[in-house]
């Protein structure tokens, strides 16, 4: 009998890969050359920004080649302290802010949302005070942070928190109160308990509705620290921009910009992917 082991895996066909996803390739790439070009004509004629071109050619040695470069005294004994380092390393700093600020909010907008979509009374009463807060710009709420913790990090990540958080309430209640009445009527028949209750049935309902609100929710937490490091702070991203367009050196604006969107790009396809993996076990 032949076993799995001694099989051999079947090899690539790049042919027939091209032949069905040559539009889902070609279309992005001639989509991106074009944007490209646009660029370039745009920054030839105006000389206001500097066009692809220069962009590579002024930060291609190190911010490009070397995105995890150290400068002299960048590191102390706080860790990351100022002075030149990488894009590498002022993205993860961005990205520790959000994961702890948007982990937060995963937890305390999941566990309201069940709640108030459980309780239409409670749900009437919030929903006024909610549908104010949810529409403050997040950089309104950076005086009150400063002013709470008095320091620039702990402020990023409230910001984070208190900006993503809204959409994952909101969904997660929608998913409690869409969920059918039959499925009600099956927990009071089986006598669940609170926790199976939860796990067996309320948790599969409502896991389509929770991933939109924590899709958006990661998006608007990524925008969020960007923003406030721009405004305050010694690390992360949006310093990295404010301290270069202080410096004149616009190329490497254009570039952290890049990084923010293939950055934020991912993210976004990183919670879609974890929300298939978690519908597909249900």
């Amino acid at each position: 009998m032949t076993t799995a082991i001694g099989r051999r895996l079947p090899a690539f066909d790049f042919a027939s890969f091209m032949k069905t996803n040559a539009r889902k390739v070609v279309a992005p790439i001639v989509a991106l050359v074009i944007a490209l070009v646009l660029w370039q004509i745009f920054a030839a004629v105006t000389n206001s920004l500097p066009g692809p071109i220069q962009v590579v050619q002024e930060t291609w040695d190190p911010w490009i080649i070397c995105p995890f470069f150290v400068g002299d005294q960048a590191f102390g004994l706080n860790g990351l302290q100022g002075g030149e380092v990488g894009l590498g390393w002022q993205t993860i700093a961005s990205l520790i802010r959000v994961a702890i600020g948007y982990t937060l909010a995963a937890i305390v907008g999941i566990s309201t949302g069940v709640i108030i979509g459980a309780s239409p009374l409670l749900y009437q009463g919030v929903d006024p005070m909610f549908q104010v807060l949810r529409t403050v710009p997040p950089l309104a709420w950076l005086p009150i942070a400063l002013a709470i913790f008095k320091d620039s990090g702990p402020a990023g990540i409230f910001i984070i928190f208190v900006t993503a958080i809204w959409p994952i309430i909101y969904n997660t209640a929608v998913g409690v109160q869409q969920m059918p009445q039959d499925y009600k009527n099956v927990a009071k028949v089986l006598r669940l308990s609170g926790k199976e209750y939860f796990f067996s049935i309320l948790l599969p309902s409502i896991v389509p509705y929770m991933f939109t609100g924590l899709k958006l929710g990661i998006g608007l937490a990524w925008l969020a620290i960007v923003a406030a490091e721009m405004l305050r702070g010694d690390t992360g991203i949006g310093f990295f921009i404010w301290n270069s367009y202080n410096s004149g050196a616009l190329s490497e604006v254009i570039l952290a910009l890049v990084y923010i969107g293939l950055v934020g790009f991912m993210l976004d396809k990183l919670v879609g992917f974890i929300a298939t993996l978690v519908s597909s076990d249900k």
